[in-house]
């Protein structure tokens, strides 16, 4: 039987995500992104198209690299203004039973203790569909924002991020037992002070004494998803991740990409398959092909080109504003996304700046980015997750919520067809049961969070 495709909505509160420009479409929503019943809306069509999840991602700086100013990406609204995608999590889940919420936060600027508790809440209010996206932040204005005086380099943010996790574990693993709340109406005891344990933790960038401030929740520890695909981000992954998301050049490449990921998931000690692959696709779908051909013709004239070498320049850390388009990208190693610098600048797919911007130009460019028919959109969504060996894709949209609604409307009913997309949700299930299977509600043997369960703590609230 063919592998079911798990399928997320990608999604950021802000009114320029990935694609440029759109926010111009008449009808599209973009901008209501900080009104409540924008995501409660499209939470309701999400359920109803069986995601997965709806995958937030999030930024705490501003693109300055493209012309070494903000001005490009204040003016494109790209990435900003936006707010804190968290606070949008509660509202969706109030109005769903079943879709699982993927929230972004860095590790390199805020302490564990209290994201730890921000984790646990959210997994309560949820009932256990909670995802938290690793990420240690790229942009170099985000560390003056939190009181740095210069950008944390590429490896010390994994590093600490390292320990970071460390520290939630304890928190979220070690620090409550299993049945330390009681409810005990007769002692009267809510909770038994010897089944909450200190963590005592000192390291190297944290000393946290715990205990924790919130009692298990279903997952304990959310699922937890990462994008990094550097060589360091890759070996942080292996060992941490349990979702990565890639955005590869082509398909061998994303093939290449997860098949290293697995390799090194078996050297850390786990399974091949106990970290999901999700690559990043483009759709735009339409009863006939001439239908999705207009609708391609609407993002092209709205296309903000700008607003696409902002994100990139942001993204690889090259400012590709510059006056020589002749000249090749070059690897320097950065502190940006590393990944995305040696995309363009190393191998087979190494390009010129001028060749880099026309690429950019349009969407049909990206080789993730597939438009026409319902059988047509879903032949490439199972080549793409057949040939590179993924687990499921993160939608990306262009018209909100209308790219949602249009693949659960068009898309969905096919792949259903071809038996490569759930027709139910599992009543009760958590986030890492939907991904995992029935009864996985903890990170699976082999995850270092197993190593700070409450047994490896012997130390009770003083």
């Amino acid at each position: 039987m063919a592998q079911q495709i798990h399928v997320n909505a990608f999604e950021m509160a802000t009114p320029g995500h990935i694609n440029h420009g759109l926010w111009r479409v008449p009808g599209n929503r973009r901008t209501q992104y900080k009104d409540l019943e924008y995501w409660t809306d499209l939470a309701r069509v999400l359920e109803r198209g069986l995601f997965d999840a709806v995958f937030l991602a999030d930024v705490v700086g501003t693109y300055t690299t493209y012309q070494g100013s903000r001005r490009a990406a204040l003016r494109a609204g790209m990435q900003v203004p936006n707010i804190d995608p968290a606070f949008v999590v509660p509202a969706m889940a109030a109005v769903t039973e079943h879709l699982g919420f993927a929230v972004t936060s860095t590790t390199t600027y805020e302490p564990p203790f209290g994201h730890a508790r921000r984790l646990s809440t959210l997994d309560h209010l949820t009932n256990g569909r909670l995802a938290w996206n690793v990420v240690t932040g790229y942009l170099p204005d985000a560390a003056l924002n939190y009181g740095l005086t210069e950008q944390v380099k590429h490896d010390d943010r994994y590093a600490i991020a390292e320990e970071y996790l460390e520290v939630v574990y304890r928190l979220l693993e070690g620090s409550w037992e299993d049945d330390a709340v009681v409810l005990d109406p007769a002692g009267p005891t809510y909770t038994d002070p010897d089944k909450v344990h200190e963590i005592g933790f000192e390291g190297r960038y944290y000393t946290v004494a715990g205990p924790h401030l919130s009692e298990p929740s279903r997952q304990r520890t959310p699922v937890l998803y990462q994008a990094g695909t550097s060589s360091r981000g890759k070996a942080f992954a292996a060992r941490h991740a349990e979702a990565v998301f890639l955005l590869p050049r082509d398909d061998q490449q994303g093939r290449e990409e997860i098949a290293d990921l697995r390799r090194l998931a078996v050297e850390a000690g786990r399974g091949p398959r106990d970290v999901k692959a999700f690559v990043g696709a483009e759709v735009v779908v339409a009863p006939t092909q001439a239908e999705a051909e207009d609708k391609v013709a609407v993002l092209q004239e709205h296309r903000d080109l700008e607003g696409h070498l902002v994100l990139f320049s942001g993204w690889a850390g090259i400012d590709l504003s510059g006056d020589d388009t002749d000249a090749f990208l070059e690897y320097r190693g950065g502190d940006a996304m590393q990944t995305f610098e040696r995309m363009w600048s190393q191998g087979e797919g190494r390009k010129k700046v001028g060749e880099l911007v026309q690429h950019l130009s349009r969407p049909e460019n990206d080789s993730r980015f597939v438009a026409g028919t319902p059988a047509q959109v879903a032949d490439r969504i199972e080549e793409l997750v057949d040939t590179t060996d993924a687990d499921g894709i993160n939608l990306i949209q262009h018209l909100s919520p209308g790219t949602f609604v249009d693949f659960v409307d068009l898309v969905v009913p096919e792949l259903q067809r071809r038996g490569r997309y759930r027709t139910a949700y599992t009543p009760g299930e958590t986030l890492r049961e939907r991904l995992f299977g029935e009864g996985v509600r903890r990170p699976l043997p082999g995850h270092p969070s197993n190593a700070f369960r409450t047994a490896a703590l012997d130390q009770p609230v003083g």
